[in-house]
């Protein structure tokens, strides 16, 4: 089971229409698709989060050649330093990139081994995962008109009811003036009844800026709000002045425990160096009583993985993000999975259960090379308004 070769792909996957939230717009993301081959004919999947990382990545390739794919320790030691920071590098840039790699020699040991990933993690405590719905102000795309008001959005969440049976909603807030904002979940609260809501202000408010929207958003029954401020001193603050749950991306356990805030992570595969830190790290939240769940965007690929971690791992018991239903494009022959009932069955096919479409990748890795990464460097400070003649 020894590594004979490592590829990295940056593509771009494009969404039906692009989505607004507090720092800008997004109509496509670039992930890196890692591939390691094997001497036993198999070959990993693997996803790099943050862009083109493929020359990270490929950085690694002759530390990497001829090691045996179980020995994952090993690996992180020959790619990662051992101390969190270094002026030599950026450590968190090498932590993502491994990330992406030890991602695909779990699926390929899996792929060997003929069972899916799930089971090399100890088995599957569910089968179906538990998604919520996206929501928020989209721009005009080729295939969407997007959604311009709260009563359109509102009209979205709504239809995702009756056609999908939708049962979680998170959507984007920090966007617009607060009494738009205001409008927009009273009428999405009545159009998706009794159904959980979280709303995510991607840090975009003051501590003072969301005090003032909770105490007019709370009375519609708000479940979570995901960083309602950017730090977790700032939600520590902010505790005393809503009933609902707080929710972040930073990643530090023993700050969340210390300042009981917030009340769940919420990350990738990647952002801890891959599936087995990751696995860690969500054990860790379970013994301090902190909330994990999963953020989506990434390909099939690296969705693959975060379902089966899913569903190997008891505490990842609420629903995580998904934007799977705004994807225009992705990369695997099985397509990208279709939320219903509030849920997607885990995979069942050896490793990952997904494999590459050539001409899928071809396609996204050229829409990369023509239009750049996304999101683009320039994208914070732009004004909603904006975004309708700037995408």
């Amino acid at each position: 089971m020894k590594i004979v070769e490592l590829r990295a792909t940056p593509v771009n996957i494009p969404f039906t229409a692009p989505y607004v939230f507090s720092h800008g717009s997004v109509k496509s993301l670039t992930k890196t698709i890692v591939e390691v081959d094997t001497d036993e004919g198999a070959t990993g999947l693997g996803e790099v989060a943050d862009g083109d990382r493929a020359a990270d990545v490929l950085k690694f390739r002759e530390r990497l050649l001829g090691l045996d794919i179980r020995e994952i320790t090993t690996a992180e030691r020959r790619c990662l330093p051992g101390i969190r920071y270094t002026p030599w590098g950026n450590v968190v840039a090498q932590t993502r990139a491994f990330g992406g790699i030890e991602m695909a020699l779990w699926d390929a040991r899996a792929r060997i081994e003929e069972v899916p990933l799930h089971v090399l993690l100890g088995g599957a405590v569910r089968h179906e995962i538990a998604l919520s719905e996206y929501f928020g102000y989209r721009v005009a795309g080729p295939k969407e008109k997007g959604e311009h008001s709260p009563g359109e959005i509102a009209d979205y969440c709504a239809r995702m009811v009756d056609e999908y049976g939708a049962t979680n909603f998170e959507g984007k807030v920090a966007t617009v003036g607060l009494d738009e904002e205001v409008e927009m979940v009273r009428l999405i609260r009545r159009a998706i009844g009794e159904r959980p809501l979280k709303l995510d202000a991607n840090g975009g408010w003051t501590v003072a800026t969301a005090r003032l929207a909770m105490a007019r958003l709370d009375e519609h029954a708000i479940a979570y709000y995901e960083e309602p401020a950017e730090t977790y001193e700032e939600m520590a603050q902010l505790r005393p002045f809503t009933r609902a749950a707080f929710s972040a991306h930073i990643v530090d356990l023993p700050k969340a425990v210390r300042l009981q805030a917030p009340d769940t992570i919420v990350t990738n595969l990647v952002e801890l160096g891959g599936i087995r830190r990751t696995v860690e790290f969500i054990r860790a939240c379970e013994l301090f009583d902190v909330g994990f769940r999963f953020h989506s965007g990434e390909t099939s690929v690296a969705s693959a993985a975060y379902l089966h971690v899913s569903a190997a791992m008891t505490h990842v018991r609420e629903p995580s993000q998904t934007l799977f239903r705004w994807y225009a494009d992705d990369v695997v022959n099985e397509g990208t999975p279709v939320p219903r009932n509030g849920v997607v069955p885990v995979p069942t096919g050896p490793g990952l259960g997904v494999t590459l479409d050539p001409r899928a990748m071809r396609r996204c890795h050229e829409r990369y090379l023509a239009e750049g990464q996304f999101p683009p460097s320039d994208m914070a400070g732009r004004p909603y308004r904006d975004h309708f003649t700037r995408i």
